[in-house]
C-alpha cells in the first residue's frame, strides 16, 4: 500500500476542502493519505517516507502565496526525485498556482507527474458533487500511480 502526503496552503478554507476530498480518493484507491498544512511542515525530514506527494495552493494575483513558495524551497531540500507528484488548487479568476507548483515538482524536483496534470477548481464550484467526485478521482489516480 502506497503512502501519499497531501500538503496544502488554504487562506479561506477552499483549498483545505479540496485536500480532504482528494484524500478520500487516495484512500478509495487503497493508499494511506496524510493531510497536512504546509505551515506544519518545518524541515525537509518531515517530507520523508511517502511514495507520492500532492501539493495544493490557492491562486492569488495569478500566482501562489509567498508561504507556498517558501514551502516549495523547503521541499526542494527533501530530495523528492522520482516520487509521484500532483498539484491542486482553488481560484476565483485565473487559477495559475497549481500549474506552477506542478511544473516545479516535475522540472525542478524531477518528480514523476501524475498523468492527469494539475487540478484546479473555481471556489464557487467546490461543493458541487461533480467536483467532489473529480477530487476523489484525482486522489485515486495518484494512488494508482504510486502503487504501480
Amino acid at each position: 500500500m502506497g503512502k501519499v502526503l497531501i500538503a496544502y496552503l488554504s487562506l479561506k478554507g477552499h483549498t483545505e476542502k479540496l485536500a480532504e476530498y482528494i484524500a478520500e480518493g487516495v484512500r478509495i484507491g487503497g493508499c494511506e493519505a496524510d493531510v497536512k498544512k504546509v505551515n506544519d511542515i518545518k524541515k525537509p525530514e518531515d517530507l520523508e517516507g511517502y511514495d507520492a506527494y500532492i501539493f495544493g495552493s490557492p491562486t492569488y494575483h495569478r500566482d501562489m502565496p509567498q508561504k507556498m513558495k517558501t514551502f516549495l524551497f523547503l521541499a526542494k531540500e527533501a530530495n523528492l526525485e522520482g516520487k509521484v507528484a500532483g498539484a491542486f488548487g482553488s481560484y476565483t479568476h485565473s487559477g495559475d498556482a497549481p500549474k506552477l507548483i506542478f511544473e516545479t515538482m516535475e522540472f525542478v524536483f524531477k518528480m514523476k507527474p501524475v498523468s492527469l496534470g494539475s487540478f484546479n477548481v473555481k471556489e464557487g464550484d467546490i461543493d458541487k458533487d461533480e467536483y467532489l467526485r473529480a477530487c476523489q478521482q484525482y486522489g485515486r489516480a495518484v494512488c494508482e500511480q504510486a502503487n504501480s
